[in-house]
């Protein structure tokens, strides 16, 4: 086995014969790196026009979610001051 990072990252190790728990989380592994919606969009010719859409939308969707995970890390942090003291 190669000591590759994100080979080593998603390897999955069958323990006790228990198949079927390993390939639950390799299905989660396959579906976190976005493996099943890519074999989805490739089964059929996507209309350029359709592919910009999903494109714009999907960068978006992660400025925004990065963005909302910065705020949330922001009011969640630890060290924050009291914003009203006294009240």
């Amino acid at each position: 086995m190669a000591n590759h990072l994100r080979f080593v990252g998603r390897t999955v190790m069958v323990q006790n014969g228990n198949v079927e728990a390993a390939f639950g989380v390799l299905s989660r592994v396959l579906a976190q790196d976005g493996v099943p919606e890519a074999v989805r969009r490739s089964r059929y010719c996507e209309k350029p026009s359709r592919a910009r859409r999903r494109r714009a939308f999907e960068a978006c969707r992660r400025v925004y979610c990065a963005e909302m995970a910065r705020r949330i890390a922001f009011l969640a942090r630890s060290s924050r001051q009291d914003a009203w003291p006294g009240c």
